[in-house]
């Protein structure tokens, strides 16, 4: 089996939403440099303070008609699926229906599965029951349930999501059981901290597992959050990136940055982007890493200095 893969490349890249002056400016941001999509994070609790995707994204779509919306990614073990199915259903109508569900199962930070009375050792299958369960809650049809972890007597909800089925749910993961799921039940592979080599082999192992499950998919959405700093050298970039995300993720993170992300000039960045391409990713998500005062003049370089060297994608 072949991949169905998106024709145009779109660039978005991950935003932090703190208050609507911050929201305005972000969307105003986008639409001027001619972004395609924003997207936010998730976690509970986490190493930086970090607030809720969905309501960010609701007061974001209140001023854009044009630009798509996405969770980059939602951790959906975290909750129960029905009310997440209301909320989603709805964020949807507020977005125009121009929204990407992006889920995941995180693990990072176990204690916030603590908190949440979920075991960590059960996310991967709390997600592959909960997945199925969204897509049958969106239907507008009664719904029940006998599942192991989220059984329930015949409920409806409505109304359907402005989306046919719902929004396109696109899995993390780069395991092999993660992309197991992935080719089972997702609508496309929103992928972290993987190479473009490894972005490449992970969508073969996934079309060979949708070909044996007989799964016939007509669209399939390839995503990638792409840690990127533009800089007048690689080495400096490589600091700044690494004092970002070790910051961030509450370690070492100099080697993942060398390896995984777009660090250095404008050229150096759209190579990189354009081995993810080539390795079959049509959304990229720019992760900007580096103080916050200075994501916007990242951006605008990305938009004047980087994506012209991309136009033939």
């Amino acid at each position: 089996m072949t991949l169905p893969l998106d024709a145009t490349t779109r660039y978005g890249f991950i935003a932090v939403l703190p208050d609507p002056a911050s929201i305005r400016a972000t969307v105003r941001l986008a639409e001027d440099l001619r972004f395609d999509s924003l997207w936010v994070g998730d976690h509970i609790a986490f190493a930086v303070p970090i607030l809720d995707p969905l309501l960010q994204l609701a007061q974001a779509a209140a001023h854009s008609e044009r630009l798509q919306f996405g969770t980059s990614v939602y951790l959906l073990p975290l909750r129960h699926p029905t009310p997440v199915a209301k909320q989603v259903a709805t964020l949807d109508h507020l977005c125009g229906g121009r929204l990407i569900f992006g889920v995941g199962v995180g693990g990072e930070f176990p204690r916030e599965y603590e908190a949440c009375g979920v075991p960590v050792r059960e996310r991967g299958a709390r997600l592959s029951e909960a997945i199925p369960l969204l897509r049958r809650l969106w239907s507008g049809e009664p719904v029940a349930s006998d599942g192991r972890f989220y059984p329930f007597p015949e409920v409806r909800l409505l109304p359907r999501p402005v989306q046919r089925g719902g929004p396109p749910i696109w899995c993390g993961g780069r395991t092999p059981k993660a992309l197991e799921r992935i080719a089972h039940m997702a609508d496309g592979w929103l992928s972290y901290v993987v190479t473009p080599e490894m972005y490449r082999e992970g969508l073969v192992a996934i079309a060979r597992a949708a070909e044996q499950a007989g799964r016939a998919i007509e669209r399939f959405g390839t995503g990638h959050l792409l840690f990127a700093r533009i800089d007048d050298s690689h080495e400096r970039a490589l600091d700044t990136a690494t004092a970002h995300l070790s910051q961030r993720y509450a370690m070492d993170f100099r080697k993942p940055a060398a390896r995984y992300a777009a660090l250095g000039r404008p050229a150096d960045v759209a190579e990189k982007i354009a081995a993810f391409h080539a390795a079959g990713v049509r959304h990229i998500l720019l992760d900007h890493v580096g103080p916050a005062k200075e994501r916007d003049a990242q951006l605008e370089r990305f938009a004047v200095e980087v994506r012209p060297l991309l136009s033939g994608l």
